[in-house]
């Protein structure tokens, strides 16, 4: 497979659709930080179904979609498709036949992926099994991130194996092998869950046996029951047909004295109509008469409440114009205080404005005085700044040089000492000759651990051959083992299961007499078609039924055809007159010869055909459960002797594998021993590089003391002259500067000026500022005494015109008390006249009232008989109601009997008689007679417990499922065994493969190497387990001039390029169709990036890997067959633009 193109779209920063082309050889990806470099790295791990946000540098998978940049909106969605050329027909099988293999993922934002095969969609684990199976993959070694080189440095060697496995081609082994364990699981979970539905099956029929022994006494006990129940129900029949003609006699009788009462009750009602209807005009009379005396007592009370409102409304008014009153006078009193403010403010604002017009003429004379002052500070505060400043150089330069002075003196006298330090130490360490240790001796003995460590490989390689051909054995012997131990479970589990079927149905019942009898194989069918259902009877006579023993009968006559059949059985002596009576023959022969049977003879056919000697016959359609039961007992001691050979098989096998085992681990301890021999050369030779080294740092180390000294000596003598000088200079210096005194004189004289000149400018602006604060003080207050006087001018006329309201309120309110005082006179007048008609009106309703009360004790006099007529005519009519109630309930009860006798009997009850079997003259027992026998007959039923009238037919169907799931239940061993052959065949080859590409790796990665670095040497061990595939890879590799040691202990462009020679040497080995390096030469310099490239070209030219180079190093980008070039023109959004530099070097030399 070549991949051709990847094109992306809305991935990442690539929003718009981008074509990434992957041609043969070295292409280049290059561009600034952050400009989407790695996302092409990214969208090809995403494509081949990477499932981890994380490692692709987000939260969520939907971080891969493009999420907006400036002026670019978001995106929903992302798809990125990888093209593959298929022409050499490298895909996996399914896909082998296409030239071209489109490969796509698209997610939508929210929804998940969808992954397609040539626009079929496909599931995700497909994606990968498909990549892994062309050695490549999201996790492949051959696409390495930024970073991923120290990963591939820093892992456990268990992490690290898998690019042993790349190069084997077996990435998918574990994935294949995970599955088949899981389906393995699955698998023995449904094989237990299926022995333990067998197990219930199997109880289950021995419980519907036992019930189909209790129908036949059930169905007998019902039979009973129902001539029982006939009786009982006939009895309660006739008690009922008696009660109803007597509830029918006494309804007659009340009906008749309801008729009577019913005439009483109709003349009392009339007498009361007649006395009810005199009593409404009597009412109304009164009512009327009523009413005009409470209309003239109306009146009355209205007069007596007027008369009261007029002296309350004249107290009122009186109260008012006294208020009034009070309320004049108090507005006459503002008035006048009104006119008293206003003349006062008046004279006060005439003052003030006098003061403001003398303050004009004053304000600039002071404002002149205080701007003159001002000027003067200034001037005077300028010459004290100046002589300020003039001073403190001065100051500032005798300090700094009195300060230099001191410090180099102190210098001098620091180097004098130090230098007195240095002389003696510097003379002992030149004077150093014979202390270091002796170099060559070191050298000596690194050589001999090296000899040493040659020969203990060779044992360590020699003796893990050894182990490796004995793990081989191992595994060999442990597969015949396996299959002798499931083949000894599944025939006790077979054993197991029919042993259970055929045991007793149940401890307390008689054994059947089919568990007596032992028949050839093949006559099963032949004895069951005889017997049939007898083979259920037991041989026990205190059985109801069952099989007597009457020995042999003399005289039998000899069989038409056929031998006896008890040749084939082995039977109790019970049976054998049954026995030998039958024959045994072929289908034509018995039907030719039946017609010569005797009575009691009979011939049967070995598959179940039987001719009786009476012309009955039966044809062997299917077989019988006696014929099964008999199958099922010769299969199991078949079964047991099976077992026992399968267990002899087994014995000898675990014999050879225990053997095997022994060896493997006798080598296994050899090969680590040989391992720890190994080690302990490896630590005795870096012990002695160790020595030697530290024999040669101690050499440079006191070479590099003496030289060191003797610097610093001379340095010394330099630095003491330098402070000398210094200190020389400090006090020339300090000698030529002026006098301070003269100047200090001037400073205080100008000191004093300046703070006359600030009291006298202080004072005037003090002067200024407080005649501008009275005037303001009084422009405030001549604005508030005009807002007063418009204020005082406001009361004063509001309350004039207050006072000329009130007059005229006063006059209003005294006309209103003149007419008030006067009414009570003509409210007395007007009371008289109303209390004569109060008077008249009161007799008037008295004799009214008189006459209604006479016709009211007529009607409830009237009222009294009716009622006494209507409760007797009520009893009546409730003794005919309890007459007509008992006669509907004695027809009630007879219905519901009747309905009762139709569920329960299924018939009327005219024929309850003849159900019942009793005869027309026979007398009848009690009915208590009758229901304690119908109670004794169902309490013996009920002691029978719940009975399975259908018990033999679920037993059939259960019979036939048990066979049915004894067949899954094979089927499903079978599977077992082959998914346990299957993953030991994958642990086998993955194994075999596994060490075939170590070997080949290995010494791939000691010459690539010895090539990356001109010398050195290296090599890949197995560590932490015997077994490859659980195995972890260590690398241990030395540099020229370096001692042998693991990876991590390297410097980091030595890891770099160590890394980069194990993942060339899986190249060589198994090649990947892609490989992508993200900036792994950053950690390298010139010289070891152009190695790395030279082993870049060597790669293209031994495989056909097509390699994306993602760099930031010239020298990388100029040993590049072709460059893409990802710029970020547009903030946020990648874009991809390509050059060919070997067709831009062959148009530079054609010009």
């Amino acid at each position: 497979m070549k991949f051709e193109r990847l094109r992306l779209s809305g991935f990442k920063s690539f929003v718009d659709p981008t074509e990434l082309l992957i041609e043969p050889g070295l292409t280049g990806v290059v561009g600034p930080n952050g400009c989407g470099k790695s996302n092409l790295l990214e969208a090809m791990r995403w494509v081949m179904g990477e499932n981890r946000p994380t490692s692709m540098r987000g939260a969520g998978m939907d971080d891969v979609i493009f999420a907006g940049a400036g002026s670019r909106p978001m995106r929903n969605n992302a798809e990125v498709t990888l093209i593959i050329d298929n022409a050499d027909r490298g895909a996996p099988a399914p896909y082998n036949e296409l030239e071209i293999v489109e490969i796509s993922r698209r997610i939508e934002r929210e929804a998940g992926s969808v992954y397609r095969i040539n626009g079929r969609e496909v599931r995700q684990r497909d994606v990968q099994i498909f990549f892994a199976d062309a050695s490549t993959g999201s996790a492949s070694p051959a696409l390495v991130r930024q970073g991923q080189i120290s990963v591939l440095i820093n892992q456990k060697p268990l992490a690290r194996r898998a690019i042993l496995e790349e190069a084997a081609g077996i990435s998918g082994l574990h994935q294949r092998r995970h599955e088949a364990e899981l389906r393995l699981k699955a698998a023995e979970t449904n094989l237990a869950r299926l022995s333990d539905i067998i197990g219930e099956v199997e109880q289950l029929l021995q419980g519907l046996r036992r019930q189909a022994r209790q129908a036949s006494r059930y169905r007998n006990l019902s039979g009973l029951i129902h001539k029982a129940e006939a009786l009982l129900f006939l009895l309660r029949w006739r008690e009922l047909e008696a009660q109803g003609v007597a509830a029918k006699l006494a309804l007659s009788a009340s009906a008749a004295a309801v008729a009577e009462r019913t005439n009483v009750a109709a003349i009392a009602a009339t007498a009361q109509a007649e006395a009810a209807a005199s009593l409404p005009p009597l009412r109304e009379t009164e009512a009327i008469k009523g009413a005009a005396l409470q209309r003239l007592t109306h009146e009355r009370n209205n007069l007596d409440a007027e008369e009261t409102r007029a002296r309350d409304e004249a107290q009122r008014l009186r109260q008012r114009i006294g208020q009034a009153e009070q309320d004049q006078m108090r507005e006459r009193g503002l008035e006048t205080d009104a006119s008293a403010a206003l003349d006062d403010l008046t004279g006060e604002q005439r003052e003030l404005t006098d003061i403001n017009a003398q303050t004009a003429i004053a304000l600039p004379e002071a404002e002149e005085r205080a701007v003159m002052l001002s000027d003067a500070l200034s001037e005077r505060e300028r010459e004290l700044d100046r002589l300020n400043a003039d001073l403190a150089e001065l100051n500032a330069l005798r300090t700094s040089y009195e300060r230099a002075r001191e410090q180099g003196a102190a210098q001098a006298d620091n180097v004098s000492r130090e230098r007195e330090t240095l002389e003696p130490l510097a003379a002992a360490v030149g004077a150093e000759t014979g202390g270091a240790p002796d170099i060559r001796a070191a050298d000596a003995i690194v050589e001999a651990a090296r000899l040493a460590i040659t020969g203990a490989r060779a044992q360590a390689e020699d003796a893990n051959t050894r182990h490796m051909i004995a793990a081989a054995a191992e595994d060999t012997a442990r597969g015949p083992l396996e299959a002798a131990e499931q083949e000894v479970q599944r025939f006790a589990a077979e054993a197991r299961a029919l042993a259970n079927l055929l045991g007793p149905a149940d401890s307390d019942l008689w054994p059947p007499l089919i568990d007596s009898i032992k028949v050839q194989p093949g006559y099963e069918a032949a004895l069951a078609a005889v017997l049939g259902n007898d083979l259920d009877a037991p041989l026990d006579e205190a059985a109801p039924h069952h099989w007597r023993n009457l020995g042999a009968l003399d005289g039998v006559p000899p069989l038409p055809a056929g031998v006896p059949l008890s040749n084939f059985v082995e039977a109790p002596l019970a049976l054998a007159r049954r026995l030998a009576f039958t024959g045994v023959v072929t289908v034509a022969e018995g039907r030719s010869a039946q017609s010569a049977l005797r009575p009691g003879q009979r011939l049967v056919s070995q598959r179940g055909d039987l001719w009786r000697w009476d012309g009955f016959s039966v044809s062997a359609d299917a077989p019988s459960q006696a014929a099964t039961r008999l199958e099922q007992r010769n299969q199991l001691e078949a079964l047991e002797r099976w077992l026992i050979d399968a267990k002899a098989a087994r014995a000898t096998a675990h014999e050879a594998y225990i053997a095997a085992k022994t060896n493997a681990a006798a080598a296994g301890e050899a090969s680590r021993t040989a391992e720890r021999s190994l080690r302990d050369s490896e630590a005795i030779l870096i012990a002695a590089q160790d020595d030697a080294a530290r024999a040669a740092r101690a050499e440079a180390e006191r070479v590099a003391r003496v030289a060191t000294l003797e610097a610093e000596l001379k340095s010394l003598d330099t630095a003491r002259e330098n402070a000398r000088r210094a200190q020389e200079a400090a006090v020339e210096a300090l000698s030529a500067l002026p006098d301070s005194s003269e100047l200090a004189q001037k400073l205080a004289e100008a000191r004093n000026g300046a703070a006359d000149s600030r009291t006298e400018a202080s004072e005037a602006r003090a002067a200024l500022e407080a005649m501008r604060r009275e005037a303001l003080t009084r422009s405030g207050r001549l604005s508030a005494i005009g807002e007063d006087i418009a204020r005082w001018t406001v009361r004063r006329d509001a309350a004039a015109q207050k006072i000329a309201e009130l007059d005229s309120r006063i006059v209003g309110m005294n006309e209103e008390l003149a007419v008030l005082e006067a009414a009570p006179v003509e409210i007395a007048a007007r009371r008289e006249k109303l209390l004569d008609a109060l008077t008249i009106a009161e007799g008037e309703r008295k004799i009214a009232a008189d006459a209604r009360a006479e016709a009211e004790n007529r009607l409830a006099e009237a009222d009294k008989m009716a009622k006494a007529a209507d409760n007797a005519l009520g009893e009546a009519r409730e003794e005919r109601a309890g007459c007509e109630a008992r006669s509907e309930s004695a027809a009630a009860r007879q219905n519901e009997l009747s309905a009762r006798i139709r569920d329960e009997l299924g018939i009327v009850p005219g024929d309850l008689a003849a159900r019942a079997e009793l005869k027309a003259d026979a007398e009848l027992p009690p009915a208590e007679d009758a229901e304690k026998r119908v109670e004794k007959l169902k309490a013996e039923r009920e002691q029978l417990g719940g009975v399975n009238l259908r018990a033999e037919e679920e037993a059939n169907e259960h019979e036939q499922r048990l066979q049915s799931l004894q067949a899954d239940r094979t089927d499903l061993d079978g599977a077992i065994e082959r998914l346990r052959r299957g993953i030991s065949t994958l642990n086998r080859e993955g194994r075999g493969k596994l060490l075939e590409s170590f070997e080949k790796v290995n010494a791939n990665f000691e010459r690539l190497f010895k090539e990356l670095f001109q010398g050195g040497e290296a090599r890949l061990t197995f560590t932490e387990s015997d077994d490859p595939l659980e195995a972890g890879l260590e690398i241990l590799a030395k540099p020229p001039g370096k001692k042998l040691t693991t990876l991590s202990l390297l410097s980091g462009g030595e890891q770099a390029l160590t890394a980069i020679a194990l993942i060339f040497a899986v190249f060589l080995v198994n090649p990947a169709p892609i490989c992508i390096l993200d900036e792994v030469d950053a950690p390298l310099d010139d010289a070891n990036v152009d190695r790395f490239c030279r082993l870049l070209e060597e790669m293209t030219r031994l495989s056909e890997t097509r390699f994306l180079i993602i760099t930031h190093h010239a020298l990388t980008m100029s040993r590049m067959e072709r460059l893409f070039g990802v710029t970020m023109a547009e903030r946020g959004v990648s874009q991809l633009v390509s050059v060919s530099l070997a067709e831009a070097e062959r148009v530079i030399a054609a010009e």
